[in-house]
């Protein structure tokens, strides 16, 4: 039987990876389009508003310093600002015991540390905690205590809600404390404090929830475009492959016949020149017949190429010229029916397909017999099935079993068998019995057998 080549074509891997690349440079030129077209429908308000989001988002990761230390800055003037300007004395309790310059300290002690809010939140509300419980305790309340929310959103942004739970204990610890010491801030203080506690730790769920889900559709889009990519290069694989296979039947089959004819026409020449002249003849037609089919096949390839002849593929009502083709070859094959086929008992791929199979049989009968030879085709209808007896009478140091060395397994009857497993059928390969020729059964449902 065909073996494969044991030296492949030199720059075929080169081919190769050339038409990976152009697969996934067409893949990504479709995604463009599609995004363009996607691009087209959003609202140009929308658009200049989330342009200037991803603007704003995509600096802030190249420079997170730069932002922090904005923040830190507007808060520490407005810490500076209400002390200097006395407005925290509006806030302050009437015994209220802190010294100016601690009132300044604690304003820094409140926004100084927001530089860090975002790398080390739960150490900045540790580190505000006692300045809070001096805060509430000398009375001055501080208008920049409230700052302290700012790393519990951070908190419930990036930790676990265990962690959210510590931060919500160390906020509202020295406000119930203070209203403890002075049950009058109960009213204005502690109520104010923890509704602004609570507005901020559902404003932290709802944004990192929104965060999460919008990460999860990235990350599925990521997905179902390497999904994508894959299914692509897996449907340009076996398009390949596909391909090959038809080349391989067409030229193979078609040599294999001008080679026989030649030999025959070789021998004829010098003892029947008129028979030498129908072997020239002969080759002449396998030879067109060949080139017509190789230019269908390279022809279809072309998108929308003007010249692509798109005729059927071959049926069985072609059967009968192949055979009288071979028997030209020299090699003398029998036609055998069995059975009545029913009306389009046979769709066009299955057709085909047993088409290659017999052509594929008796190409390598041609090939690798070098006995005296015949061969004998066999066709049986049933309601389900069809089935292909091919058989030859031939024998030769090439024909062994593919199952005796697996990694040298034939080309030809590995193409025969996925062509059967396209449409669920099986085929079989190998030597008669007391090793008197050699034969080749497929069985082809005539339905699809799963929906």
């Amino acid at each position: 039987m065909s073996t494969p080549p044991t030296n492949p074509a030199p720059g075929r891997d080169r081919v190769r990876d050339g038409d990976r690349d152009g697969d996934r440079d067409r893949v990504r030129g479709r995604n463009g389009d599609r995004d363009r077209d996607t691009e087209a429908t959003v609202p140009p308000l929308t658009r200049i508003i989330r342009d200037a989001l991803d603007r704003l988002r995509a600096f802030d990761q190249r420079r997170p310093r730069v932002w922090d230390a904005a923040l830190t800055g507007f808060w520490t003037v407005a810490a500076v600002l209400d002390y200097t300007s006395g407005g925290w004395r509006t806030t302050a309790h009437e015994t209220v015991t802190a010294p100016e310059h601690l009132v300044l300290l604690m304003s820094l002690g409140f926004s100084l540390p927001l530089l860090w809010r975002r790398t080390h939140p739960l150490a900045v509300l540790l580190l505000m905690t006692p300045i809070s419980v001096v805060n509430i305790w000398t009375g001055a309340v501080v208008q920049a205590s409230l700052l302290q929310l700012i790393p519990v959103f951070q908190i419930v942004l990036r930790r676990s809600f265990r962690t959210v739970g510590a931060a919500t204990l160390l906020f509202v610890a020295p406000v119930l404390s203070g209203g403890v010491r002075i049950p009058s801030t109960w009213g204005q203080e502690v109520v104010s404090y923890v509704w602004g506690l609570v507005f901020v730790v559902l404003l932290g769920i709802a944004v990192r929830t929104r965060r999460e889900y919008t990460e999860a559709l990235v990350e599925r889009a990521h997905r179902l475009e390497r999904e994508r990519d894959q299914q692509a290069r897996l449907a340009a694989a076996a398009e390949r492959t596909r391909i090959a296979r038809e080349m391989h039947d067409i030229i193979g089959h078609n040599l294999s016949v001008i080679t026989g004819l030649a030999d025959g026409g070789a021998y004829a020449a010098r003892k029947n020149p008129e028979r030498a002249g129908q072997a020239l003849e002969a080759i002449g037609t396998t030879s067109r017949q060949a080139l017509s089919e190789l230019r269908r096949l390279l022809g279809v390839l072309r998108d929308d190429h003007p010249d692509a002849e798109r005729t059927p593929q071959p049926t069985l009502d072609e059967l009968a010229p192949l055979i009288e083709r071979v028997r030209r070859a020299g090699l003398p094959v029998h036609l055998e029916l069995k059975g009545e086929p029913t009306p389009h008992a046979l769709t066009p791929g299955r057709q085909l397909t047993v088409y290659r199979v017999i052509q594929e049989a008796l190409t390598n009968t041609l090939k690798h017999a070098t006995t005296p030879m015949s061969a004998t085709v066999t066709l049986t209808y049933s309601r389900t099935h069809l089935d292909a007896r091919i058989t030859d009478t031939g024998t030769g140091a090439g024909r062994t079993a593919e199952t005796e060395d697996p990694p040298l397994a034939a080309q030809g009857i590995m193409g025969m068998r996925e062509r059967a497993a396209l449409y669920d059928g099986s085929l079989e390969a190998g030597p008669l019995p007391d090793d008197t020729g050699w034969q080749v059964q497929l069985r082809l449902p005539l339905k699809e057998s799963h929906p």
